[in-house]
């Protein structure tokens, strides 16, 4: 895993205390994402199959946090799929479940907004 192109939880809290905040997207496939009742909070949705959809309406010179279930495929495929689209992007190394696991608090999903 390259440093360069994923995220630490410790590391998105601290940018999240010190109000340096990138744009957080939830990647979840769709069950998994129906499966849980949270999101980090201030995370938006972005169906992974649609990244080249929501992609369009991310800002363009803003940083990128994309996170799935644990860090793997998923997110790591959508950061991937961003910058190639010549975002600045990364993912939640450990996906929500680190994020959990380290402390990070979590927000009822009704509270997560849609990109487009």
């Amino acid at each position: 895993m390259c440093l360069d192109t994923s995220i630490s939880p410790q590391e998105l809290q601290s940018r999240k205390d010190a109000d340096v905040l990138p744009v957080v997207v939830d990647v979840r496939r769709q069950p998994a994402y129906d499966a849980d009742d949270a999101v980090i909070p201030g995370a938006v949705r972005g169906a992974p199959e649609a990244l080249a959809d929501w992609s369009a309406d991310l800002p363009a010179d803003g940083e990128i946090v994309v996170y799935c279930v644990h860090g793997h495929e998923v997110s790591q495929g959508a950061a991937q799929a961003l910058r190639d689209r010549g975002f600045r992007a990364r993912f939640l190394a450990g996906g929500i479940a680190g994020w959990r696991e380290a402390g990070g608090a979590t927000a009822p999903k009704t509270t997560a907004g849609k990109i487009a």
